[in-house]
């Protein structure tokens, strides 16, 4: 009885917890560069000291994520980009840690920062990227950074976008949706990486898929607290046969 109604209860638990994840690629179906989230689920004996295991418990966990490329979105915008490639834009994140995202809709911030869509500071081969104030940007399709002032002939170019391809297995999704090497070390700069202005990459989340399984999760967890709900019955009938001896 006790070990059915672990193995339930943690069935219940974790089907609950996957859905979060699949939840989180439906949610971000529309999110430029995004890519999906695996879930997988496995059971897990538990030690109690030294021997065999007492019992199983099932366990759900976010083993990698799916790098598929994405579709490509046209938009005529000149600082929106698209990577060729699995490479991917180094940013500075929130904490200060060098990060690595797809997304790269680009927009210059107050202080002449090259920042992108949702105000992260693009990173150069000399770190953060800055622009004279009131001036046009023209980047390449390698990445390289140039400032057009007020005369035709007032040209600098101020850095190089850092584009990276690190080893996909290496990588690392944070809770920010950034990707990190798992060693925390700066993935090396590829040259051969090229822009494709005009255009953003959407995300790989498959809608139909994820919604799939979400609805199979849900019958999962009817089925796991409904066979809770009957160990709980046959608990109850072996309690009476009992006390009528």
């Amino acid at each position: 009885m006790d070990k059915a109604l672990y193995i339930s209860m943690t069935a219940a638990k974790h089907n609950t917890l996957a859905q979060t994840v699949h939840a989180n690629n439906l949610a971000n179906a529309n999110t430029t560069g995004f890519r999906a989230d695996f879930a997988q689920a496995r059971s897990m004996p538990v030690f109690y000291g030294d021997g065999h295991p007492t019992r199983s418990f099932a366990l759900t966990e976010s083993p990698a994520t799916d790098f598929s490329q994405g579709p490509m979105i046209e938009t005529g915008r000149e600082l929106d980009f698209a990577i060729d490639g699995d490479g991917f834009l180094a940013v500075q994140a929130a904490d200060g840690t060098e990060a690595y995202t797809r997304s790269a809709s680009l927009q210059l911030g107050p202080n002449g920062e090259l920042l992108t869509g949702n105000g992260l500071q693009v990173l150069g081969d000399g770190g953060p990227i800055f622009m004279p104030i009131n001036s046009k940007i023209d980047i390449g399709v390698d990445g390289s950074v140039t400032t057009r002032g007020e005369t035709a002939v007032d040209l600098a170019q101020p850095d190089r976008i850092r584009l990276v391809s690190p080893d996909l297995e290496q990588l690392v999704k944070g809770e920010d949706g950034l990707f990190r090497q798992k060693d925390g070390e700066e993935a090396p700069i590829d040259g051969a990486l090229r822009l494709r202005s005009g255009f953003l990459e959407g995300s790989n989340v498959n809608v139909v898929n994820e919604f799939t399984q979400v609805l199979s999760l849900s019958r999962q967890y009817e089925l796991s607290v409904k066979m809770m709900k009957t160990i709980q019955g046959n608990s109850e009938s072996s309690a009476r046969l009992l006390q009528s001896q």
